[in-house]
């Protein structure tokens, strides 16, 4: 019998641990046979000493086989998703998957909900009426079968160890270890019974990991670690100095994903990093070898409006409306109160508290304070200008919708804050940096 404290003074003390010490540990922690005194012993000896790439491969598989390992045999379509690791404005998922989907996909994407400043693609589909995010495997198969994409959550069943390990690293000040997130965010998703998978690792002042160089060491951590569990996987880098759609909010985000997949968000940062997933997803799959030609493709399906088409079949199946694509604004939530957010001055939109964005959607009530919070749906921001727009005094470079005035009052203070103007142009940032593989 492997002893947890054991495991844990060898970690302690720097050792390498193998495969069976790990998995040995996994179950106990979901057995509950481990105190959480030793998972947070475990974790904090993890977060000093780190892991090696082995080490992060075991503890990834044995926190996947801690419970339900889907299986699509029979599907007879590549399996791929897509993940990222949070920002502000970040509704690529909702377009994303429908449009890989149109181009022969199969794509069952398991989501989360809103985390600190970021919003959550659950919180964001739960605006639709009817929608499920937590459907069975029946319905969730069924889904994928008929419209080529699910969105939903992480069922009880999906790598259980890694709820328990994460709520106590989430009190004990052992969030950000690279080894642990690694394995938190990968064992999800190889529960899902992935071919393939791209990640969107985010740097910036609205990002989780706000340097580039922190991002990258987490992208190859993760590009790494699934490759070695047998899941053909890439990264790429994308930038969170500014909101990625031009709103933040959940019915707001979801109404903006609307008119993406109709064709009214040309030309937009949100456009870009949206269509070069979906040609890294195609690559990745196997089903094409150029990305010149993956991203026509991707191109295709959205302006034939084959992946609208799939967006409103995924809805339908999981129990939203069946004519939600044509009557989306009459569906979806919408605040009482909107301010308009005036420039201060003349000048330049030059830089963005992205951070300060998100959580001024936070306490609107569009996020969660506690764990217990319910979720207002209709309330955010939208109307964002990208940095770079010349803008006059006066004139509006946002919109706050709020339930009550003084609140709107409040979140539009915040929101001028938030911006810098300059009288000179700043030079544009890429929305995508480096490709990891």
């Amino acid at each position: 019998m492997l002893l947890p404290q054991e495991i844990i003074r060898r970690k302690r003390d720097g050792d390498v641990l193998s495969a069976d010490e790990i998995a040995a540990f996994v179950e106990g922690l979901s057995n509950e046979t481990i105190s959480e005194g030793q998972v947070a012993a475990f974790a904090m000896a993890v977060f000093f000493r780190g892991m090696t790439p082995d080490e992060i491969v075991a503890l990834t598989l044995a926190m996947r086989d801690s419970g339900d390992v889907l299986s699509w045999a029979g599907v007879g379509k590549p399996i791929a998703d897509k993940h990222s690791t949070g920002g502000v404005g970040d509704n690529v998922s909702l377009m994303l998957a429908p449009i890989v989907a149109a181009c022969g996909l199969a794509v069952p994407m398991i989501s989360g909900r809103g985390l600190g400043h970021t919003g959550g693609t659950l919180d964001k589909l739960q605006s639709i009426p009817g929608y499920d995010v937590m459907p069975d495997n029946t319905i969730f198969r069924r889904t994928v079968d008929r419209a080529g994409c699910a969105i939903i959550g992480q069922t009880g069943d999906l790598a259980p160890a890694d709820k328990r390990l994460y709520a106590i690293r989430d009190v004990t000040a052992t969030v950000e270890s690279i080894p642990l997130i690694t394995a938190s965010i990968l064992s999800k998703k190889l529960a899902a019974g992935l071919d393939s998978l791209v990640l969107d690792v985010k740097f910036g002042n609205g990002a989780f990991m706000a340097k580039a160089e922190d991002a990258e060491a987490l992208a190859r951590s993760l590009v790494r670690v699934a490759n070695g569990a047998g899941v053909r996987t890439t990264a790429l880098l994308t930038d969170m100095n500014q909101p990625l759609a031009d709103c933040a909010g959940n019915a707001i985000e979801v109404q903006n994903a609307v008119d993406f997949l109709k064709g009214l968000k040309g030309g937009t940062r949100l456009e870009e990093v949206t269509l070069a997933f979906g040609a890294e997803m195609l690559i990745n799959a196997g089903v094409e070898s150029d990305h010149g030609v993956a991203l026509k493709r991707c191109v295709e399906a959205l302006a034939s409006g084959k992946a609208a088409e799939i967006f409103g079949k995924m809805v339908r199946e999981l129990g939203g409306p069946a004519d939600f694509m044509d009557k989306a604004e009459h569906y979806l939530p919408r605040a009482r109160v909107e301010i308009a957010v005036e420039a201060p001055e003349d000048g330049y939109l030059s830089a963005c508290d992205t951070r300060a964005l998100g959580l001024a959607v936070v306490t609107l009530g569009g996020g969660r304070q506690r764990p217990s919070d319910s979720i207002d749906h209709g309330v955010g921001i939208s109307g964002f200008k990208p940095l770079g727009t010349k803008v006059t005094k006066g004139e509006p470079i946002a919109f706050v919708q709020a339930n009550d005035e003084p609140s709107a009052t409040r979140a539009a203070e915040t929101v001028a804050q938030c911006y810098r103007i300059s009288q000179t142009k700043p030079a544009a940032a890429p929305v995508i940096g480096l490709r990891i593989e």
